[in-house]
């Protein structure tokens, strides 16, 4: 550097000014440049859009989760899978895009769970389901049969698990004769109650008794002996296929 512009402090104060405005802009190895600024041009790297160059999921703001991951309401949970994963390579890269695919697939497998679900808590759809399949004749031979809420069949249940052991605890006193004439008219009276017909309601728990009478006349017989109690007699073995039927008869049958 000259001598003149050493004795001069005027010439150098440019160039330090415009030194220390560099360090200021200069910030993590970034520059800054305000000239850039009054332009509208982003001022550093940081300042980029968000996303880069990354293309964007054209149905961001499609409320329907099938709309917008472009497949239809009756797609597979394999098709629901494949169109998420698809998806998201396309717009890899655009978070927004990919946060708004992945909320799609998520209410759809959620609703698939919850679906799945209640099928199979609800029987009586699975039931349903499985009659509407059958053959005609067996169509036909189950419009005799319905199934009654859960609280009426336990009840039931308890009923004639009830008489069936103090049948039990009474047989070394006697046969189960009044046990079982107890089970027919608690057979026929929800029989009645269900067909409003008494005389329907007689014929139908008459024949359940001797139905399961005679079933168990013919299959207790064939139960080893090593299975049964020294103290319980045919009789009552018999009676307890008895009150089985009957608990068919009444819970089950129109």
């Amino acid at each position: 550097m000259s001598s003149s512009s050493l004795s001069n402090p005027t010439l150098s104060t440019p160039f330090i000014g415009h030194n220390l405005r560099l360090n200021q802009n200069t910030k993590d190895g970034i520059n800054c440049f305000p000239s850039l600024r009054r332009h509208g041009v982003p001022r550093c790297a940081v300042d980029m859009p968000y996303g880069g160059n990354a293309p964007t999921f054209p149905r961001i703001r499609v409320w329907d989760p099938y709309k917008r991951l472009g497949i239809s309401p009756y797609a597979s949970e394999e098709e629901i899978w494949s169109a998420r994963n698809f998806l998201l390579e396309q717009y890899a890269g655009h978070e927004r895009s990919e946060e708004s695919i992945e909320a799609a697939f998520e209410k759809l497998l959620m609703a698939s769970f919850q679906h799945r679900k209640k099928t199979k808590i609800n029987l009586k759809s699975r039931l349903k389901k499985k009659v509407e399949e059958s053959p005609p004749w067996i169509k036909n031979l189950l419009n005799f049969v319905e199934l009654p809420p859960m609280e009426v069949i336990f009840r039931r249940l308890f009923l004639f698990a009830f008489m069936g052991g103090w049948s039990i605890m009474n047989s070394s006193e006697g046969g189960p004769a009044f046990q079982v004439a107890v089970s027919l008219a608690a057979c026929i009276y929800f029989l009645n109650e269900k067909t409003k017909s008494l005389g329907r309601a007689f014929v139908i728990g008459l024949g359940a008794l001797a139905t399961g009478w005679i079933c168990g006349s013919i299959f207790v017989p064939m139960i080893p002996t090593v299975l049964i109690h020294p103290t319980w007699t045919l009789e009552l073995l018999t009676s307890l296929v008895a009150y089985a039927f009957l608990f068919l008869a009444c819970t089950f049958l129109k």
